[in-house]
Order: C-alpha cells, then sequence, then structure tokens
C-alpha cells in the first residue's frame, strides 16, 4: 500500500474543508465510534448494517492512511487534529470490541499501521551518538514532530497484537514487519523507542514461532553496531528485551545462549557508548551468571580485556559492574580470578583521576571482594602493598589518600606478617629500581662523555 502524499490532490475528503473541533464535533465522533465499535468483530451472521458499519470503519482507517509531514505549513492544525481523533476512535474500537477482527478490517487496518509506522527516518545528529561526543557531553534526543499521531499507532499495533490469534496476524505480521519494526531503533526520539520496544517484546512472547529469528535480528544489530558503526540509538532498548528474555532462561544453558554471552554481550563492553546502554548491558551479564555462576570467570576476563585506557566514566562503571559479578561468581573460582581482578584494580587505584581512585578504593566495603582476597592473600598480596604504597606516597588527593591509609589498615590486619614481608619486599624492589636508575644515567653519562671526546678528536684531526 503506497503512502498518502500530503498535497491537496491527495488529500482525503474534507481536507479542503477546515474541520471544526467543537464539542458538538467531538460528540458526533464519539457516537459514531461507539455504534461503529459495537460491531467492529465480525459475528457468524453478517448483516446489511454490519456491512455498512464495517465500511465506515474502513473510511476512518483510509483517512487515518493519509501522512502529514508536519514541516509544510500550508495544512492546517486542525486537519492534524482531525486525524489524531479519527486515530483515537480506532484505538477505542479495538480496546472495546469483543471479538476477532473480521477479514474485511484486519487487512486494512494492518496496512494504515504499516503505512504510518514504516518511513524513513530523518539523518542522524551527531549529538545522538555518544561515539561523536566528548566524554563530557550527554547524547541529546530529538523529539519527533510525528510523535502525536505515532503514538496512537503504536498504541492501536500493541492493541492487536495483545488481543488478536497470532496465527491470523502471522499472515501480516512476518519476516519483513519483524525486520522493518527492528530498523526503527535508530529512531533519535526516546518515547518511539520505548513504544517499539513493548510492541517487539510482546510479539517475542506471544509468536513462539518467531523467537529464534528474533534473537538472530537483534544480534546482527548488536554485531553490526559493535564492530561496524559505534552508531545507533536503540541499543539501549534492545539490551532491555534481551533482559527479560533472559530471565525466561532454562539452566543448563544451551549453547546458542552461552556464545551470545560470549560472542555478543561482552564486546558490547569495549565501545566508547558504553556508558549509555551499561545498565541494561550490565543486567543481561548479571542474569547470565547469576543462573550459571561458571561463567563469571569467562565475564571477568573478557571485561579486563576490554577494560578502556583514556576514558574514566567507563572505568568507574566497569569497576561497579566487577565488584558485582564477584558477588555472584562461583567462590571456587576465587583463587583464578584474584589477581588478574586485584591488578586492575590497583591500576584504577592509582588512577590520577580522583573518581576512579575513589571508586577503586571503595570495593573494599564489599565483604565478597574481601572474601576473594583473603582466599588467595599470596598470590595477591605482593601487588596489592606496592599499589597502597605507591599511593599514600605519590597521590595528588587528600581524599583517595586518607582512603588508601583506611585500606592499608585493612589489609594490615587481615594478615600482619604477610604485610610486613611484602613491604619488605617492595622496599628491596625500589631499592634496585633506583639503583638500576642510577646505572643508567652513569651509563649514558658514560656514552655523551666518549662521544664529545670523539668529536673533540675529529675536530683537531681536520685542522
Amino acid at each position: 500500500m503506497g503512502v498518502h502524499r500530503n498535497s491537496p490532490k491527495n488529500s482525503p475528503k474534507g481536507f479542503e474543508k477546515k474541520s471544526s473541533t467543537t464539542l458538538r464535533f467531538l460528540f458526533d465522533l464519539d457516537s459514531k465510534s461507539n455504534s461503529a465499535s459495537n460491531n467492529l468483530r465480525s459475528p457468524k451472521n453478517v448483516g446489511l448494517s454490519c456491512e455498512s458499519e464495517h465500511q465506515e470503519v474502513l473510511s476512518i482507517i483510509s483517512y487515518c492512511s493519509f501522512i502529514f509531514s508536519f514541516a509544510d505549513s500550508s495544512v492546517s492544525p486542525s486537519q492534524q487534529d482531525l486525524k489524531r481523533l479519527k486515530l483515537n476512535q480506532l484505538l477505542s474500537m479495538v480496546k472495546t470490541a469483543k471479538r476477532h477482527l473480521s477479514d474485511q478490517v484486519l487487512p486494512s487496518l494492518m496496512s494504515m499501521l504499516s503505512v504510518n509506522i514504516f518511513r524513513p527516518l530523518p539523518p542522524p545528529s551527531s549529538s545522538s551518538f555518544a561515539s561523536d561526543l566528548p566524554d563530557d557531553e550527554e547524547v541529546v534526543s530529538a523529539p519527533s514532530p510525528a510523535w502525536p499521531h505515532l503514538q496512537l499507532v503504536y498504541e492501536i499495533l500493541l492493541r492487536l497484537v495483545l488481543n488478536e490469534d497470532p496465527k491470523t496476524l502471522c499472515n501480516y505480521i512476518d519476516n519483513r514487519f519483524l525486520i522493518n519494526l527492528l530498523s526503527l531503533f535508530q529512531s533519535e526520539d526516546p518515547r518511539e523507542r520505548e513504544s517499539l520496544k513493548n510492541v517487539y517484546h510482546r510479539i517475542y512472547s506471544r509468536f513462539t514461532f518467531y523467537r529464534s529469528f528474533m534473537r538472530k535480528s537483534m544480534n546482527d544489530v548488536f554485531l553490526n553496531y559493535v564492530f561496524m558503526t559505534e552508531r545507533h540509538c536503540g541499543i539501549g532498548e534492545l539490551l532491555e528485551i534481551w533482559g527479560s528474555i533472559i530471565n525466561g532462561f532454562t539452566v543448563p544453558l544451551r549453547e546458542e545462549h552461552r556464545l551470545f554471552l560470549m560472542r555478543v554481550l561482552i564486546p558490547l563492553h569495549m565501545t566508547k557508548g558504553m556508558q549509555i546502554y551499561h545498565r541494561q548491558l550490565a543486567y543481561c551479564v548479571s542474569q547470565f551468571v547469576q543462573k550459571e555462576p561458571v561463567l563469571g570467570g569467562v565475564v571477568v576476563r573478557g571485561i579486563l580485556k576490554y577494560w578502556p585506557v583514556t576514558n574514566c566514566q567507563k572505568e568507574v562503571l566497569l569497576i561497579g559492574e566487577i565488584e558485582e559479578l564477584v558477588e555472584n561468581i562461583d567462590p571456587d573460582q576465587y583463587r583464578k580470578l584474584a589477581l588478574p581482578i586485584c591488578t586492575r584494580i590497583i591500576k584504577c587505584l592509582n588512577s590520577w583521576n580522583s573518581q576512579v581512585a575513589e571508586r577503586a578504593l571503595y570495593v573494599w566495603n564489599n565483604e565478597h571482594f574481601v572474601k576473594m582476597i583473603s582466599s588467595a592473600a599470596e598470590e595477591v598480596f605482593p601487588v596489592l602493598v606496592e599499589g597502597m604504597e605507591k599511593n599514600l606516597k605519590w597521590h595528588w588527593s587528600k581524599s583517595v589518600k586518607q582512603l588508601t591509609e583506611n585500606v592499608k589498615l585493612m589489609l594490615e590486619g587481615m594478615d600482619p606478617s604477610l604485610y610486613c614481608k611484602c613491604l619488605q619486599e617492595t622496599d628491596q624492589k625500589e631499592f634496585r629500581a633506583r639503583e638500576e636508575e642510577i646505572k643508567r644515567k652513569q651509563n649514558w653519562e658514560m656514552i655523551e662523555l666518549a662521544a664529545a671526546q670523539n668529536q673533540l678528536v675529529q675536530i683537531c684531526v681536520s685542522h
């Protein structure tokens, strides 16, 4: 079905005549809506009156298929209001009708919904993508001017998905429809993405025969975002859908779902715009680890692999995610993960960015983290003690130094003898480093002196 264009020739009847939104006009529309909704669903014996009412409904649907550009100043606002009123009529009919939609109405209604929803999106603005912005700037949303109409269209579609038989709707909601719906998640209007999320999730819940296809389609969007473009507005909403899907997985997990964790969710941590959807991403990952704690090791190593180098905001978020994962992973993996986790935490603790350093120090308030340290004290204490002493000597922030002193007292209380041993080893290491630095300087001085003498000899020979 083609899209009606916003021109006088193609306008529905009555557009030339300015519509009046008086109280009497609204009452008339409401009375027509009630009369049509009573017979919208087809009974076994369709009479002549029902046929005429179907025609009235089809006329409303045809009217709503006209698309306004909302940029044409020649179109009266009353015409746009009239379409909104008629969409409200259709929504009321779909809500109040008690039987399934007739074969006369459903095809036209689905065609009207497709015409309104599936449209070319405007070119994206750079302020819509975190990858295009400096770290200290936030993403700015771009509301769609057509939202007063789109909102009602999405509500009608949602009602159809909830009320109609999936076997009947599958003639209209097919793979192509789902792909087109998925492409709209790139809309810059957060209200539209929220409506899309609700519709797409309901389709996934009711249309069980499409679930595998829908999961694969969403995975393709994620992979294209991570490895190709890093430009997409709807990653957070898609991850919210996945969070609900993962919550329904049974244990033991299927191999397909484990691969999704390793090949899609973990790489999503490496994008520059991760902070926009990190809350939803962390929830999805946490769901996997809660269902199978042995996956905690895979997740932790994957996050450490993609740890940011210069993005402090991402570091703060990932420290919090690591802390949450430590609470859920299998305690049998504590010894294996303690050293790589502590090595990263110490690097964050020594960061010149005070927010990163303080967030790393607050991890020590977590009893699960402290328990992990205790289980592998021999391996991790040398790293911890060296990091603490470095902070106390060199860090510029007084609050970071104070927090470091508190953590140092905690470590000394855990194993005083081991802490003293590691402190002595750290002092010896620093002493050897100073000696090596002195030797290096002496060697460079000897080389420079020899070069100067050689240059002097060459000058004398030339004269």
